[in-house]
């Protein structure tokens, strides 16, 4: 049996790249979520006048991992401190989220922010929103597993291999030893 969890934490090519490669997730999917247009499509999503976040949705082994460590990793992976942006991205599509799919982890995203805001993880505190997942929409198929598909993108270069070397480093045996 597996449990689900969607996040959105910028770039969904980023976060795809990080959790493709950690113990116990058995299934990653980009797509978006908390907008008001069905099946919407990355165009749409980038115009930023869907309300959708880009955002993973993770299945995983309970019996590997658990869902206070995912999310514990989520904050390491991005700045959840800025309001609608991940670096140069900038949109509510990139917005810090964390989508919860019962009340406990709706519970347990809380006690992590509040545990990094306690311990000034980021310099600053959290804007992370916490909201029910309404719809999950898979996103694009090229879209998906993007980071191992075109390591060599100027994107991926430039911004998704840094937060990977960053996770490397944060995150040590939480993940598989080969990329």
């Amino acid at each position: 049996m597996t449990e689900t969890a969607v996040l959105g934490g910028g770039c969904f090519w980023c976060l795809d790249g990080v959790y493709r490669q950690m113990h116990g997730i058995t299934s990653v999917i980009s797509g978006y979520a908390g907008g008001v247009v069905q099946h919407p499509t990355y165009e749409q999503v980038c115009s930023g006048q869907t309300g959708h976040a880009e955002v993973v949705k993770l299945e995983w082994d309970p019996h590997v991992l658990d869902y206070r460590r995912i999310l514990e990793s989520f904050f390491i992976l991005h700045d959840p401190t800025t309001l609608n942006r991940q670096g140069h991205d900038i949109g509510s599509q990139y917005r810090s989220v964390v989508f919860y799919t019962s009340p406990r982890q709706d519970n347990i995203a809380k006690e992590v922010i509040q545990a990094v805001t306690d311990t000034n993880l980021w310099g600053a505190k959290p804007v992370t929103e916490v909201v029910a997942l309404d719809t999950f929409w898979p996103a694009e198929p090229e879209h998906q597993n993007y980071y191992a598909l075109h390591p060599n993108a100027g994107y991926c270069r430039a911004v998704i291999a840094p937060k990977l070397a960053k996770a490397r480093q944060e995150l040590g045996t939480m993940l598989r030893s080969s990329p």
